[in-house]
C-alpha cells in the first residue's frame, strides 16, 4: 500500500510545476481533517481513526523522500524531518490509544507550520 502511494506520489511529483506546493496543500488537507474532527468532537470522532491514518501515511511519504538515498536536502535538514516525523508517529499512537480533541492540535498546528514554509 505505502509503494503504490509513494509511487502516486512520484507522478504527480513530476507534473506539478512546483512539489512544495503538493506537499503543503497535502498537510493542509491533513490539518484540515484534523480540526474538523476536533472542532466536533462529537459527531466526527468516529472519522479519528482514518484521518490520524491518512496524516501517518502523508508523513511516512513525506519522511521517506526527505531523508532517502536520492534526497538533496543538507543532512541536518534531513535528521530534524525524521525527528519530527518520529514526534507525530508517537503523537498518533498516543492519540489512537486515548483519543482527546485537545491531542490533535499539536498535530495541526505541525502541519500548518511546515505548509506555510514550504510555500515560503
Amino acid at each position: 500500500m505505502y509503494q503504490q502511494a509513494a509511487q502516486a506520489y512520484r507522478q504527480t511529483n513530476r507534473t506539478i510545476a512546483n512539489p512544495r506546493d503538493l506537499e503543503s496543500g497535502l498537510l493542509l488537507r491533513a490539518a484540515a481533517r484534523l480540526q474538523a474532527i476536533s472542532d466536533d468532537w462529537a459527531t466526527n470522532e468516529k472519522d479519528l481513526d482514518h484521518a490520524l491514518t491518512f496524516n501517518r501515511k502523508l508523513w511516512t511519504i513525506l519522511v521517506s523522500f526527505a531523508t532517502g538515498e536520492t534526497s538533496e536536502l543538507p543532512h541536518e535538514l534531513q535528521e530534524n524531518i525524521a525527528n519530527l516525523a518520529t514526534f507525530i508517529f508517537k503523537r498518533t499512537m498516543d492519540t489512537m490509544i486515548e483519543p482527546t480533541p485537545e491531542k490533535l492540535s499539536v498535530l495541526i498546528n505541525i502541519n500548518r507550520a511546515i505548509a506555510a514554509g514550504l510555500r515560503n
